[in-house]
């Protein structure tokens, strides 16, 4: 008996953890506060087959080259089929099966059914909204949530920063040219979902910080002083919210213009803290199963007194050490080159001298 309840014991698996949260990808987090809200005891695991996740083969550099090579065969391949499904369907495809839920033989996957938080309800596991989900206020609140406040994430993460986050969240543990190709090509899939262009890249990038805005007034108007959004009890509103608050204030950076629009709302900010301290400081490890080491200098949270809601500028990006090492090799080649020159402009100055003074001396012998 207890061996079959250990057998429907759910298993979350998301991306790694990182910038001091149990996983620091933006679809992983509301999954997981999800399951925390309901109480529901699950196990905490990471992926270690996408190239996005700390896996074992990394700690050795002839796996992990073989292991990056078939995953960029892997990936063009796949990039291949999803740009062919995407266009006979007229739209851009995001596929990722990640975050994922087992228990069992069951699975459900982030890109099936509208969701792991939809699957968990539909399938009778997890249902924090059958009270509160025929109330129209509610189901505007969480398509705004799901559209406006979605959007402006993967706008930042993606487009409108220097892929910093990014690069920690799914690219640190693969080699530089691999990561590189893979961080550009999302960066061109992000674009054409959220319909950007060269020609309305501005006009967007407003569109996208107004609309989040006015969700961030919204939501700031409907919690007021309240425990929760709504019926004062949680619900998926309250997760999706909170996963995506969490992810603003800790993972991007201090230059992030959504991280500023979201600080101008103190009830929110008390809300995300308040819930982070409860339902992430206080847990430990005590839900999580296996799980992968993060770079610790990146797991640091921020405080809320270093929080300022105006952004700051973005500083200079600092170089990379291939950018580094080319540059000193490109001094060293100038450097040589001009020694080079010199030697020889001295020596041709030295030859022609030479010259000269065999030619007076044969003046002189021609007037004796």
């Amino acid at each position: 008996m207890e061996e079959a309840k250990e057998r429907e014991k759910l298993t979350l698996v998301t991306r790694k953890s990182c910038f001091g949260l149990p996983t620091s990808c933006p679809n992983c987090l509301p999954a997981y506060v999800y399951l925390k809200f309901s109480g529901t005891p699950f196990d905490l695991d990471f992926n270690l087959i996408n190239p996005d996740s700390v896996g074992p083969c990394f700690r050795n550099p002839r796996a992990a080259s073989s292991y990056s090579t078939r995953i960029l065969v892997q990936f063009v391949v796949e990039g291949a089929r999803l740009s062919a499904v995407g266009k006979r369907q007229g739209k851009p495809l995001l596929p990722d099966q990640i975050p994922y839920v087992e228990s069992g033989t069951y699975v459900a996957y982030n890109n099936e059914k509208g969701g792991v938080i939809r699957s968990l309800s539909e399938d009778g596991f997890v249902d924090l909204d059958s009270q509160v989900r025929g109330i129209p206020e509610w189901i505007s609140a969480k398509a705004m949530v799901d559209s406006w406040l979605a959007d402006a994430i993967i706008y930042e993460l993606w487009v409108g920063s220097d892929g910093t986050s990014a690069h920690k969240i799914y690219y640190s543990d693969l080699p530089w040219p691999l990561g590189k190709i893979l961080y550009l090509k999302q960066v061109h899939v992000v674009k054409q979902i959220l319909g950007i262009t060269k020609e309305n890249a501005d006009r967007r990038e407003e569109e996208i910080y107004r609309n989040a805005n006015d969700a961030f007034s919204a939501l700031s108007t409907r919690l007021g002083e309240q425990a929760y959004f709504f019926d004062n009890r949680p619900t998926s509103l309250d997760a999706v919210f909170l996963g995506h608050a969490l992810f603003t204030l800790y993972a991007l950076p201090e230059t992030s213009v959504l991280r500023s629009k979201l600080l101008q709302h103190d009830n929110l900010v008390r809300y995300t803290e308040k819930y982070k301290s409860e339902l992430i400081d206080s847990s430990g490890s005590s839900s999580s199963g296996t799980q992968s080491q993060s770079d610790p200098s990146s797991s640091v949270p921020r405080r809320p007194s270093q929080w300022s809601s105006k952004p700051k500028s973005k500083p200079k990006r600092e170089k990379t050490e291939e950018e580094k090492k080319f540059r000193r090799r490109a001094k060293y080649f100038l450097v040589t080159q001009l020694v080079a020159v010199l030697v020889f402009l001295s020596l041709l100055g030295g030859s022609d001298a030479a010259e000269v003074e065999l030619d007076e001396d044969d003046d002189g012998a021609d007037y004796d």
